[in-house]
């Protein structure tokens, strides 16, 4: 009897975990362009009111690297009606909390208050979009604050170009802006003029560039009325047109060394360029990665760190983006173990992959992986708000939030085998050796 109580009682948490993942939401669009989406969750009093401008790093242009990052800062100035470095004592005084992201394709800024200030979170995202300050004494403090983020995260963080990308695109990428990193050259935003700040605004930081998110506990009737008084004014701006840049295919070995003065362990690493965040394939490599170094029962770990004990560390992650994606497989050199011993390793678990379909146990114990990632993904409003823009933004198909685990759930071990084969071969990759700066002595 309490084996079978023990049983009802999980497969009722299952169930309820299952039924809390399906998110619900309403999506529409203003007349001037700007895209709405609500989701109401009144189990806890708070809301998170996010904005998702279609404007990345890729979208500069030549020689002003760095531009969509450095608004993701200067659009917290202030506005002309939020005084000039009040916004986050607004926020705070409020009982919220406020924070901004960018990446090659898109730029994030959301709050989340208690619901009943709701209303204040609109507004402010309407003045960030309607009247912002972009003035001399906003672009050079934000111009130091960037300074330092770019010496604290990449340039004195060991391994910061690698987590950062700005020691792979380059490499990897020939034409495309995915070349350039996202916080950008200091040169280039100190060369740039105020007017060219203010033109980068008025191009990308229209309504219908932009994509609303409201989530959590709200009244969709009234959150509406709300979104129309502060949003439906303001006026639409210039069409935007897209990147559409192709690279020719990556066909011969690149091999590269990097240096890194903020390190002491060598680490290897193959980059392969891969296909856009949407296409299917992505979401194999995705898989591989799970394969691979998920967890010291993964395989690169237990050969590499494991057994031979010839690495001190294994990664292996996909870089999702818009346009083209990354594959990077690496592993940090335990002891004295030379570079080309890693490298050696690593082809073996891709030659495996290639030649050998996965076990089903190994295929189950994935799948069971991503079922409970899929069931964890979206357990807090701000990761419902920011999931559901993302997908509406770079995706074009909000319904992913639900249904991205059906994609999941249909690949098969044969998949696997086939975008090992197709994407992870050697001529098509860089090859890099990142070494301390000592090295070069």
């Amino acid at each position: 009897m309490t084996n079978k109580l023990k049983l009802i009682f999980c497969s009722l948490l299952v169930g309820a975990a299952g039924f809390a993942q399906e998110v619900e939401f309403t999506e529409y669009e203003l007349e001037n362009g700007l895209d709405v989406i609500l989701h109401q969750d009144n189990t806890a009093p708070v809301v998170t009111v996010g904005v998702m401008y279609h404007v990345g790093a890729k979208d500069e242009q030549p020689g002003r690297s760095g531009f969509a990052h450095f608004f993701e800062h200067l659009l917290f100035e202030g506005t002309e009606n939020i005084e000039r470095g009040k916004w986050f004592d607004i926020v705070a005084a409020n009982g919220g909390s406020n924070n901004a992201n960018t990446t090659q394709d898109r730029t994030y800024y959301y709050e989340t208050f208690p619901s009943n200030n709701l209303e204040l979170g609109l507004w402010m995202e309407s003045e960030r979009m309607l009247h912002p300050v972009i003035n001399e004494i906003g672009v050079e403090t934000q111009n130091e604050v960037v300074k330092e983020e770019k010496r604290s995260r990449i340039d004195n963080a060991p391994y910061g170009k690698i987590i950062y990308a700005t020691g792979i695109n380059k490499y990897v990428f020939d034409k495309h802006p995915y070349k350039n990193s996202v916080i950008g050259t200091m040169e280039d935003l100190d060369a740039a003029e105020l007017d060219e700040f203010k033109s980068f605004f008025q191009k990308y930081y229209g309504p219908n560039n932009a994509t609303l998110v409201v989530a959590g506990d709200i009244n969709i009737q009234d959150t509406k009325k709300m979104i129309a008084k502060y949003f439906s004014e303001v006026p639409k701006g210039p069409e935007v047109e897209r990147v559409e840049i192709e690279e020719e295919p990556i066909t011969e070995t690149i091999e590269a060394t990097e240096y890194d003065s903020n390190i002491q362990i060598p680490a290897k690493l193959f980059v392969y360029r891969t296909p856009s965040m949407v296409d299917r394939d992505a979401y194999v490599l995705d898989m591989i990665s799970s394969i691979l170094t998920d967890g010291k029962s993964s395989r690169m770990y237990k050969k590499m760190v494991d057994v031979e004990k010839t690495a001190l560390q294994v990664l292996a992650f996909p870089r999702s983006q818009e346009d083209y994606g990354t594959y990077v497989m690496g592993a940090l050199a335990l002891g004295d173990t030379p570079l080309d011993t890693l490298a050696v390793s690593m082809d073996e678990e891709i030659e495996k992959l290639q030649t050998e379909l996965i076990s089903e146990k190994e295929y189950q114990k994935l799948q069971n992986k991503f079922e409970n990632r899929f069931v964890n993904s979206n357990s807090s409003i701000e990761g419902i708000a920011s999931s559901l823009a993302t997908y509406s933004v770079l995706y074009d198909d909000t319904d992913l939030i639900n249904e991205e685990i059906e994609i999941y759930r249909n690949i098969t071990r044969e998949d696997i085998k086939r975008v090992a084969n197709q994407y992870l071969q050697e001529n098509q990759r860089l090859e890099l050796d990142y070494l301390p700066e000592s090295a070069k002595e």
